[in-house]
Parts: C-alpha cells; structure tokens; sequence
C-alpha cells in the first residue's frame, strides 16, 4: 500500500500520491484546494478517478507522520527542513 506492488502500480502507491500532494502545497492550503488542485492536474493528465479522497487523506496523513507537513488552524503547510 505504500510502496509498489505486484498488484498495485506505481502512480497509485501512498508514497507516489504523496509525493504530488506534497508538490501541490503552496504557503498556507486547505484540505480542499489541494484535493481539487490533484484533481485538475489528474484531468490534464487523462489520469480522472485514478486516486479516491481515501487515498488522498492517506498520502496527508503520511507526510504529517513524516514530518513534512503540518496543520495549523485549518491549514496545511510544508514545514522547513
């Protein structure tokens, strides 16, 4: 589920899905434009529905568990290495 699998592409891993999430985070972002800004980016890719709201708050919770990602009054931001 995190890594790839025989059974699970690549582009569909948590840790794959992550990665974009990550990109996706501006300064301060809520939950919802960065899951409406994967969903504009998978519809100029063709990739539509590839990636559930499941497994977009999964790739959030790892980058939060990660420590790459913060929640701080209703927003998520990347925190600074």
């Amino acid at each position: 589920m995190i890594l790839p699998t025989k059974h699970l592409p690549p582009r569909r891993a948590i840790i794959s899905v992550a990665s974009e999430v990550h990109l996706l985070i501006k300064r301060r972002s809520t939950v919802s434009s960065i899951w409406n800004n994967l969903q504009e980016q998978h519809k100029t890719s063709r990739r539509v529905g590839e990636v559930s709201y499941d497994w977009f708050i999964l790739a959030l919770d790892f980058l939060y568990l990660m420590g790459k990602v913060d929640y701080e009054d209703g927003y998520i931001r990347k925190v600074k290495s």
